[in-house]
């Protein structure tokens, strides 16, 4: 079994509108996951480093971050980033150029973790959705171009306010939603712009949101999480 999260932590500026990191990071150790996709992790200006400084990640949490070296001072690409237990071994690691009006992509990685192997993308997807469709079938096509099929899970912000259609449906033709339920915004969640996607070799054990008291303070969104097993 495998628990897996995705967080859009809004560059680590809260719904009070103070950047403090480590309430982030206190969420993330409430939920306790084994991988963590990540979506605004950069700051927005300058250096476009990351809103978690990699010291704190070190000191006050079980993760690393998967080294996608695009930028420096960065923990993935275009505020994509991946964070794994640290007795978890990163196989592979990739970038996915996204098409889109601004500069936008995805991170994917081959992670071993409880014996289990799997395929993580991370993802923030456009507010257009006719991108948001392209930026699907530019992800769909750079998970069956990796190689080697591994059992994947798909996770992030796709900006999606509908409950079908458009990069859902796209999604669908071969992937599997987890319910996770909505997870914006984090006062008030009533959209499930947070989703998790996996194969059908994937079981979803149990999935949802995670609601705690610092969650609803740490960022405009919510957590979602779900346990996985694949299936036999």
């Amino acid at each position: 079994m495998v628990l897996v999260a995705s967080y859009n932590i809004r560059k680590a500026i809260g719904s009070d509108r103070r950047r403090r990191p480590d309430r982030i990071l206190e969420v993330l150790c409430e939920i306790d996951a084994d991988i963590v996709t990540l979506q605004e992790a950069d700051r927005r200006f300058g250096n476009r480093e990351s809103a978690l400084p990699l010291h704190m990640i070190v000191e006050h949490s079980p993760y690393m971050p998967v080294p996608f070296d695009v930028r420096a001072g960065s923990l993935g690409w275009h505020g994509n980033a991946v964070l794994v237990r640290r007795t978890a071994t990163v196989l592979a690691q990739s970038t996915i150029v996204l098409p889109a009006l601004e500069p936008r992509g995805a991170v994917m990685a081959d992670i071993r973790v409880g014996g289990v192997d799997l395929r993580v993308v991370g993802m923030h997807l456009d507010l257009s959705g006719l991108w948001r469709r392209r930026q699907a079938h530019a992800i769909l096509a750079g998970i069956a171009g990796e190689g080697a099929p591994l059992p994947t899970v798909m996770m992030g912000d796709l900006n999606e306010w509908r409950a079908a259609g458009g990069c859902l449906h796209d999604f669908a033709q071969h992937f599997r939603f987890a319910e996770t339920g909505p997870s914006f915004h984090a006062r008030r969640p009533v959209a499930r712009l947070d989703r998790i996607i996996v194969s059908q070799n994937l079981r979803v054990t149990a999935c949802g949101v995670h609601r705690s008291a610092g969650a609803r303070t740490a960022s405009d969104h919510l957590p979602v999480w779900a346990k996985l097993a694949v299936a036999e």
